[in-house]
């Protein structure tokens, strides 16, 4: 079979959705590799590493999409709704889709892969067992972002994250509050702790306390737990806004006496939960940094505007969005993991599989057959 890698049209992606390292490993069941020109470049893998690999480079984009079997994207129609577009005609029924597609939000845009009859298999709905860990793809590019979070509040704080002891006297290290420790959160713990600063963090599930720790966090509690606050997926759940209010009156004289703020609360398909207020921010120090990672979902602080750098009583509010496409090498290197994990979990005896008993293909398989056949998709979609 001919899996076919795509240039990224999404303004500003610069990830790829399969490094040349794959190459081999697929070829090895069965599985070629079809690429656009340049499709690598932007992530650092020239045309001439994916030659060297094993891949065949198509003369045009259409090309791709014709001769494949499979397309793998990092964001397909649905995640890149605008210049995606473009991609629906080249589709054809039967074709299998592997990508981040929005399904929970993008209703429209899966309504019509589901038109084209396309086999859409949604990246973000892939479950979290043991089994699916090396597919995971939002855990993957998450890790990014935290990592990436760290780096920005350290430039944009105008002074330095550890404590240093110096002939010109000692300087104290910055604190850090994290809010929401998932796999970006904790990953920005970890990350703004190597750069010596004092951490802390606070999560709704009360059983991440110990992973805060490890990694050389400490847990705020603020008394505040919710039974119900993950699902059996592993993914947290929306919580009334009541919670929502109590949290914030607790968590406002963490945030006071905090140089630098993290937030990566964010329910898949919904809108992030407001957790850091405006009288939050004017209360914490002149200098002071918050850096949201929700922003893509609307944001977790209420003064900030999504992709835009601001500032607020002398507070600065970064609002990045698509994160992990700053650092293109690395994620995509760890998305073309998930990706070529998932493929060769899909194809058997060098043909794609439905295996509706199959958590894995259950679970992400969004559209077929001319159906949006997820049910929580279904449901937004009808």
């Amino acid at each position: 079979m001919i899996s076919g890698v795509p240039r990224e049209t999404f303004p500003g992606e610069r990830r790829v959705a399969l490094i040349p390292a794959v190459v081999p490993s697929l070829a090895k069941q069965k599985i070629e590799v079809v690429l656009e020109a340049g499709a690598g470049a932007e992530a650092g893998f020239p045309d001439s590493e994916y030659r060297a690999k094993g891949a065949r480079l198509a003369q045009s984009r259409a090309e791709v999409f014709a001769s494949a079997d499979a397309i793998l994207q990092v964001r397909g129609y649905g995640a890149n709704p605008e210049a995606g577009r473009a991609d629906l005609d080249l589709l054809r029924p039967g074709q299998a889709l592997i990508a981040f597609l929005e399904p929970l939000s993008a209703f429209e845009q899966t309504r019509a892969l589901a038109q084209r009859k396309v086999s859409a298999f949604a990246m973000e709905l892939m479950p979290r067992i043991t089994r699916a860990q090396s597919m995971d793809a939002l855990s993957s590019q998450a890790t990014i972002a935290g990592y990436k979070a760290v780096l920005l509040a350290a430039d944009a704080l105008p002074r330095m994250f550890p404590m240093l002891t110096t002939a010109a006297g000692t300087v104290a290290p910055a604190r850090v509050f994290v809010i929401g420790a998932g796999v970006a959160g904790l990953q920005a713990i970890a990350s703004a702790r190597r750069l010596g600063a004092v951490v802390q963090a606070y999560d709704v599930r009360p059983a991440v306390k110990e992973q805060v720790q490890s990694v050389g966090g400490k847990f705020v509690e603020l008394e505040l737990t919710a039974a119900e606050a993950e699902e059996k997926s592993g993914y947290a759940k929306a919580l009334g806004e009541e919670f929502y209010r109590r949290q914030r009156e607790l968590m406002a004289r963490v945030v006071a006496a905090s140089d630098v703020v993290i937030t990566t609360a964010a329910v898949p398909g919904k809108r992030a939960p407001v957790l850091v207020t405006a009288a939050m921010v004017r209360s914490m120090p002149p200098g002071s940094v918050i850096v949201d990672l929700a922003a893509e979902r609307g944001g977790n602080c209420e003064l900030i505007r999504p992709g835009e750098t601001v500032r607020v009583d002398g507070v600065t509010l970064l609002a990045p969005l698509n994160l992990p496409s700053s650092v293109p090498y690395h994620a995509s290197q760890m998305y073309s993991k998930n990706v070529s994990s998932f493929l060769l979990h899909l194809v058997k005896e060098g043909r794609l599989q439905y295996d509706g008993q199959d958590e894995i293909v259950r679970e992400t398989l969004l559209t077929r057959d001319g159906e949006v056949v997820n049910p929580r998709a279904r449901e937004g979609a009808s």
